[in-house]
């Protein structure tokens, strides 16, 4: 399964993603979920997949090869002049795979069923985060809804909701998403480390942290510990309340 988090604040975008990957309980392994894309100074691009992996590594492979041999007559991620279109090139692409290999795996009673959050900014524009659908269709994360959850939301959501507003700090948002999924991964095997981060800040047009948290890293293991501790500390609180 999966658990991939976006996040669109006004100081900038957060993405979180682990790299679990399964075909059943004895058939784990880890695949890259986050990927990223500069032109210093122009563009900064990020995508976190989810679904069936086929379909996603198509779309992605896809989206580098018209980098490394553009066509004219075809937009590329580059080539596109806002971040609503990059989003709309994503969509297309999304489509023509989905058309390519969607049939064969339904004949086949294989969910072809993927999604991609696509973050990022162009200069003269601003921080934008998509979620595109199977079906290439994609909605924008707005000031009222600023983030995103790709796969195994539920555990990892609360913590979002009570936090995080368009306002919120850029790094209490690196935090929350930490937190997010950490929940995730103490409530549900299917999500796992190692994890990818990244992040940018607005105008900067370039990813400032660039990250792959392994499952051995002593400053998560802290962070994870320190948050469970105070959990248990703000529960015994309780206590005191008059309910």
């Amino acid at each position: 399964m999966t658990y991939c988090v976006g996040i669109k604040l006004n100081q900038g975008l957060v993405l979180l993603a682990d790299t679990r990957t399964n075909a059943g309980v004895d058939n784990i392994s880890r695949v890259k979920k986050l990927f990223t894309w500069q032109v210093p100074g122009e563009r900064a691009i990020s995508m976190m997949t989810a679904g069936n992996l086929a379909i996603t590594q198509a779309v992605i492979s896809e989206i580098n090869e018209r980098l490394d041999a553009p066509n004219p007559n075809e937009p590329t991620i580059f080539s596109a002049p806002s971040m609503f279109e990059v989003a709309q090139v994503v969509g297309d692409t999304m489509r023509k795979v989905q058309a390519r290999y969607g049939p064969g795996l339904t004949a086949r009673n294989v969910d072809s069923g993927a999604s991609i959050l696509v973050a990022g900014q162009r200069v003269g524009g601003v921080p934008r985060l998509f979620m595109v659908y199977a079906a290439g269709n994609f909605i924008e994360a707005t000031e009222d809804s600023p983030f995103f959850q790709l796969g195994e939301h539920k555990y990892g959501k609360p913590i979002l909701d009570r936090v995080i507003n368009v306002d919120t700090d850029i790094q209490d948002g690196v935090i929350c998403a930490l937190l997010s999924m950490d929940s995730t991964l103490r409530s549900n095997l299917t999500v796992g480390m190692p994890l990818d981060l990244a992040v940018m800040r607005t105008n900067s047009l370039m990813f400032e942290q660039q990250r792959r948290i392994d499952a051995d890293d002593p400053r998560f293991f802290a962070f994870s510990e320190a948050w469970s501790n105070a959990l248990k500390n703000a529960f015994s609180q309780m206590r005191l309340m008059d309910v």
